[in-house]
């Protein structure tokens, strides 16, 4: 037995599950039609899983710990930014 009570969130499950979060209000907008609202928060999530990682230890990071602190801050910031980044700066578009 692992000695941890059944039934709660630790740390590590809870940083996780905020990010996961994001990512379902980043769907439910995208299938809504706001495609944009969506990608903007898909991109958000992968900040804040950067932040999270950033001031977590890696401990307490849990399933947001991939690789090394360096490398998951760079690319989950870099994802992001890039999904932010697109989706304020497409114009028109299929679904625009």
């Amino acid at each position: 037995m692992s000695g941890r009570p059944k039934g709660r969130a630790t740390a590590p499950q809870f940083s996780f599950l905020l990010v996961i979060a994001v990512v379902v209000l980043g769907f439910v907008r995208v299938f809504m039609g706001h495609w944009r609202e969506g990608s903007v928060l898909l991109g958000g999530a992968l900040l804040l899983a950067a932040g999270l990682r950033v001031l977590l230890a890696d401990e307490q990071a849990g399933l947001l710990k991939i690789r090394g602190r360096g490398v998951d801050v760079l690319l989950y910031g870099l994802l992001g930014g890039m999904v932010v980044l697109v989706a304020l700066t497409i114009e028109g578009g299929p679904l625009g």
